[in-house]
């Protein structure tokens, strides 16, 4: 026999029994326990699938193939009789749904096993062999809407445009309608609205569909408790506060969202999941329990980086994600530069850092951080102590402020022969906000990311008093399938205000040339001369420009092109600006892509010939 089905519903409610026509998968688990008890068959694969579409619909009949169990059972090369026929009495429910998605509610289905239709066939006397499967596919009538009704609805909510009278009668637009009328009552603090009553009804000679579903809003619910469950490590109290749980206050959904993104941030739990309770409190709450499942304490990473002019970069850390059982994050970082340099030596840093989520608020956190480093380049040699000491505030999941306070030792040797010797001593204003609307951090295709400092300080010794401030503007624009094509930008600029060039710590001073600046140009080759004297300038400004072109799944190739300045004063006095270009390959990792730029100078007067730079990640 064929198949022929006339109506479902598909929007997480039961249909009525009447209504289910075709024997579907959920019948064929119902006979499994018979099946089981047939003797095993000899394995033969069935020797041809011919699935016949009659229809003009090119999309419809890509989805169905798609869907089709047979299809993957032959792809995967099922070769056991028995099975492949329990398959195929299964494949009528299967596609079922795929025409009612796409608004067909009278299709034909039709599965032959060598001429019989797999419905007919008892399953007490299944094929021993299966040779060719026979399956035809005919959507009929297309459904529109006739008349559509859902409702109560919560003030402000808007249903999907498609549920309306005369648009098509597809059942994900009823499912998405039903969903969107839900989640306005639950926006608005009615937890446990659901949708309780429907009545669909099919009129085949007019080839409409009618609607009409309840929604039962239930109490307006206020949050309750969050009750932690799962951490073994992780003080409960600890992830009460990291979650914010707004207790007292009107439910909401995107609150619960909030609570769950806090505890993922912390880095310190692998799988975070809330959950409403079933039921509310007398006192008119709703409690949600929170499940965590806690991630290793203990993580250590290295890096390795190089280029032509500055040689190689090794760096590892080593960190703990939860030092105190709050979710606290500890790390120690080392890094040794300058391997192999054509100018400077052997650089060192050791860095510790400690970040503790939810102080004063869920979304602020409190870090620490100390660091001691050597920088021996070109021009100085510098020995610098740093303490810092801050607040970071999360906004919003793109906007992030910070603020804080630092002490920075610094000694360094520079001018001719390294001949002057400053002792700077500074006491620090840290600040800084960052705006970031990439769509993925590591290898963007769109959106944008802005970070400004802007750090004040006050000399003690050594140093003048006054502001350092860097900007750093970036964005991405996609083009073709997929974002294959991607065209990003980069705009940095830069000053020191208030202290004079020579009672400036060297940290602070600007550069240009090399991976974070201008690629094809030596690293830091472009400064300033002032009396005499070689260093970094109080002016910075630095354009770049990068093609990238996915090529496969993996691989990538990009072109660039970079630009810097440096100036004397804070874009004033004597100042120069130089240029360079190149190609790279890019080789995607589950660590970020592997990056390989050749670059070589076009403009200035610092080149050096070909650059090779290497390294993990996006040059920006």
């Amino acid at each position: 026999m064929i198949c022929k089905t006339w109506l479902v519903m598909h929007v997480g409610m039961e249909v009525p029994e009447s209504n289910r026509v075709t024997p579907g998968l959920g019948h064929a688990l119902r006979i499994g326990a018979v099946l089981a008890l047939v003797s095993a068959l000899p394995a033969q694969a069935f020797d041809a699938l011919d699935i016949r579409f009659q229809g003009d619909d090119p999309a419809l009949r890509t989805a169905l193939e798609r869907a089709s169990l047979l299809k993957a059972a032959r792809d995967e090369n099922v070769i056991d009789p028995f099975e492949v026929f329990t398959i195929a009495r299964a494949e009528y429910g299967q596609l079922i749904g795929i025409f009612y998605e796409a608004g067909f509610y009278a299709p034909e289905i039709s599965v032959r096993i060598d001429g019989r239709e797999a419905a007919d066939i008892s399953p007490l006397a299944p094929p021993e062999r299966i040779g060719e499967i026979v399956l035809t596919l005919a959507p009929g009538p297309a459904f529109v809407f006739g008349r559509t009704q859902m409702g109560p609805l919560a003030a402000g909510t808007d249903l999907p445009s498609g549920f309306a009278p005369g648009a098509p009668a597809r059942s994900t637009v009823i499912r998405d309608a039903a969903l969107g009328a839900v989640d306005g009552w639950r926006d608005v603090g009615h937890a446990q609205a659901d949708a309780v009553e429907q009545q669909i009804t099919a009129r085949h000679a007019a080839s409409e569909l009618d609607v009409d579903v309840r929604i039962l809003p239930g109490p307006r619910l206020r949050f309750g408790q969050l009750r932690p469950d799962g951490q073994e490590r992780t003080r409960p109290e600890r992830v009460v506060a990291i979650a914010g749980l707004p207790t007292g206050e009107v439910f909401s959904p995107r609150e619960v969202q909030r609570a769950a993104e806090r505890l993922r941030r912390t880095g310190t739990f692998a799988s975070v999941s809330l959950r409403e309770a079933e039921s509310a409190n007398p006192d008119g709450t709703l409690d949600i329990g929170a499940s965590v499942v806690e991630a290793p304490m203990r993580r250590i990473g290295a890096g390795l980086e190089y280029d032509t002019e500055s040689g190689g970069k090794l760096s590892a850390f080593w960190l703990h994600r939860n030092l105190l059982g709050g979710a606290e994050r500890f790390r120690v970082e080392g890094m040794i530069g300058g391997l192999g340099a054509r100018v400077g030596k052997l650089d060192y840093r050791l860095g510790v850092e400690f970040a503790r989520p939810a102080t004063f608020t869920p979304d602020t956190t409190l870090n620490l951080g100390a660091m001691i480093e050597t920088e021996r380049e070109r021009d100085f040699e510098a020995t610098r102590l740093r303490l810092d000491a801050g607040l970071e505030h999360r906004y919003s999941n793109e906007l992030t402020f910070g603020a804080g306070v630092g002490v920075l030792l610094e000694r360094a040797d520079f001018g001719p022969g390294l001949s002057i010797r400053r002792d700077y001593r500074l006491l620090l204003l840290p600040l800084h906000v960052t705006w970031d609307r990439r769509d993925d951090a590591r290898a963007p295709t769109r959106g944008f990311y802005i970070r400004s400092d802007l750090t004040p300080f006050l000399g003690v010794s050594g140093t003048d008093s006054g502001a350092r401030s860097l900007t750093d503007l970036r964005a991405y624009r996609g083009f073709g399938d997929d974002g294959r094509v991607v065209l990003a930008g980069r705009a940095q600029i830069g000053a020191v205000f208030g202290a004079a060039l020579d009672r400036t710590p060297r940290e602070f001073l600007f550069y240009s040339g090399g991976g974070g600046t201008v690629r094809g140009q030596p690293y830091r080759s472009l400064g300033v001369t002032s009396g005499g004297v070689r260093s970094g300038g109080r002016g910075f400004a630095a354009l770049s420009a990068e093609i990238r072109v996915r090529t496969s799944d993996t691989l990538g190739v990009a072109a660039f092109a970079d630009a810097g300045y440096v100036s004397d004063g804070a874009f004033t006095g004597a100042s120069d600006w130089h240029a360079g270009a190149g190609v790279g390959v890019r080789y995607d990792t589950i660590i970020g892509p592997l990056r390989v730029d050749v670059g070589y100078p076009v403009a200035g007067t610092t080149g050096r010939g070909f650059q090779l730079y290497l390294g993990i990640g996006h040059a920006f």
